[in-house]
């Protein structure tokens, strides 16, 4: 069985020499030895997969993660386009758990959402799933039964294409970025509706106020900090959960590990980023080298080359890199700032690169919230200043007075070509959603003959998520019907970044014009962005469509799709 890959090994020497090795949970911890394939890859049609608890330590306390065949994460699967795959999945935890199939296309009992396509795997119990898989490219798996996915309950995904890649390669390598906590999800959860910015550790201080003073004038910074206290919002409210509490990862090793791939100088290396965690997006580059983009979400896209990019949560991106000098840093630093994950990629084993020190901390404003016009501390939007802005936001009636609605978003735009939060003007060429462009034609072809237009709302005070203000238990599911073409149309009521996943079905979305850009199955909404994009209901049952920042899901952003004859 594979191993954990830890910064700890968990109760040195007698723990791990004799009893972890008697269980035969131990082995070589790595996933690149010496540049060779991993040591933890499942290949072929078959695969037997268990779901248990394993003993790590990530930060000098011992703890117990859940996790997939004794490893976290979970083993790579390699599977072939065009092939069938049986993947029998037992159930070795006390609790109900299942496993999704990230963005694969299968039958609805296939995909793995205990009360919409099956019943969930009961402790002691077994599932198979079977299906042909239909695709190719870079994909991830993970449990949708309550917090399990922050416990360990993920693994990597590779499907090998039928057909020649329009790019070549010498070395492929899994690049899996998580986040993981020493505390019990369900508590952090609760600790989050008790207190939201819990983990905010870096609120504005009276230096920040009286650095604004001096930039801005006494007038300017009391009426902003009285508008945020209107709001009850903080600009520095960036991610609900820090690393206060996580330690980021990278295959599963913290940044002192020091996880390491090989090359040879002059070898091009396909790189697949996966952002399998919880809460966190993060912002890769690698110092020194240029990143070329050649898929997004599994799907070929046409070449870009970038010094940076942001991959949401659930997200994957394939990049080719060329490595020429021994060593260099692969550096993953979470959106606020907070940690980072790391690796190196060496022309030996134990050699490292400078590791760069973090961005500073970006702040949320009013333009980014979509409130760009307002008059300085008052909330009244008869203050705002109509004159230089464009068609004011619509919103449905049941935001309105709804206690779980903290704010609407007023001036609403694409924000396709905006590399985000913390990343403008940095002096890098940063990844925009501008950039994405399949290499295919719009594969369906026809107009939509409907829209649905959702709003992304929540209540930051509560840590209370929806869509149109009604929590998933409230909310009646979107009906599709079989074979149309719809356009989906999302706005960002809120303050904060949310990566929309829709189960079973691509999403393909839409440039500022109406036009196919890129083909993708998670749709990241920053703050103050409206973003359009064509569905087909080309598969028939009950599907899951969310966000993926796990808590946001479980506090309610969530609806059913159902698509029917």
């Amino acid at each position: 069985m594979p191993s954990i890959l830890t910064r700890r090994t968990f109760v040195k020497g007698l723990a791990a020499g004799s009893l972890l090795g008697g269980l035969g949970l131990w082995r070589t911890p790595v996933w690149a030895l010496n540049g060779a394939a991993p040591v933890n890859e499942l290949s072929g049609n078959e695969f037997e997969l268990f779901i248990g608890e394993t003993p790590v330590n990530f930060t000098g306390s011992a703890r117990t993660a859940m996790t997939i065949n004794g490893s976290l994460p979970g083993p790579l699967l390699r599977w072939r386009e065009g092939d069938t795959v049986t993947l029998r999945v037992r159930n070795r935890l006390t609790a109900d758990t299942s496993i999704h199939w990230h963005g694969i296309l299968l039958p609805a009992n296939m995909d793995g959402v205990p009360g919409l396509s099956f019943h969930g795997i009961e402790p002691g119990g077994v599932y198979v799933y079977q299906f042909k898989v239909r695709q190719h490219g870079t994909y991830w798996y993970h449990s949708h039964s309550g917090l399990q996915e922050q416990a360990g309950v993920y693994g990597p995904l590779v499907i090998e294409a039928k057909e020649p890649e329009p790019f070549q390669y010498d070395r492929d390598y899994v690049v899996m970025l998580s986040d993981w906590t020493d505390e019990d999800p369900a508590r952090l959860m609760k600790t989050l509706k008790k207190q939201s910015d819990y983990y905010n550790f870096h609120k504005r201080t009276v230096g920040d106020f009286i650095n604004d003073v001096g930039e801005k004038g006494w007038g300017a910074t009391v009426a902003d900090r009285t508008m945020w206290a209107q709001m009850n919002m903080n600009p520095t409210d960036i991610a609900d959960v820090s690393g206060a509490t996580y330690t980021f990862l990278l295959n599963g090793q913290a940044p002192d590990d020091n996880f390491t791939w090989l090359f040879r100088p002059g070898e091009k290396l396909r790189l697949r980023l996966i952002n399998g965690s919880a809460m966190t997006y993060f912002d890769v580059r690698i110092p020194g080298l240029k990143m070329t983009v050649v898929a997004a979400d599994g799907l070929h896209v046409k070449p870009v080359s970038v010094d940076e990019l942001r991959i949401a949560v659930a997200e994957t991106y394939d990049v080719i890199v060329e490595p020429e000098s021994e060593a260099y840093t692969l550096f993953a630093q979470a959106m606020d700032r907070s940690g980072y994950a790391r690796g190196t990629l060496a022309t030996r084993a134990g050699m490292s690169a400078a590791v760069p020190a973090l961005d500073p901390r970006p702040l949320v404003s009013m333009d980014d919230m979509g409130m760009g016009g307002m008059d300085h501390g008052s909330m009244d939007m008869s203050a705002m200043d109509h004159s230089a802005m464009g068609p004011m936001q619509d919103h449905p009636d049941s935001e309105n007075n709804n206690p779980l609605v903290d704010m609407q978003a007023m001036i609403t735009a694409p924000k396709l070509d905006d590399p985000g939060l913390g990343l403008r003007n940095n002096g890098r060429r940063v990844l925009t959603y501008a950039d994405l462009r399949s290499t295919f034609e719009d594969p369906d072809g026809r107009d939509p003959s409907r829209t649905i237009e959702l709003h992304l709302t929540g209540h930051m005070e509560k840590f209370a998520w929806s869509f149109n203000g009604i929590k998933f238990s409230d909310a009646e599911p979107l009906r599709l019907k079989y074979g149309e073409r719809i356009r989906l149309v999302l706005v960002n009521d809120t303050m904060m970044t949310h990566p929309i996943h829709l189960h079973g079905m691509w999403s393909d979305l839409e440039d500022e014009n109406g036009n196919f850009q890129v083909r993708k199955h998670t749709i990241d909404m920053p703050p103050g962005s409206r973003r359009s994009y064509r569905v087909t209901a080309d598969a028939l049952g009950r599907w899951a469509y969310h966000c993926h920042l796990l808590y946001h899901m479980e506090t309610g952003m969530f609806r059913e799709v159902r698509v029917e004859e």
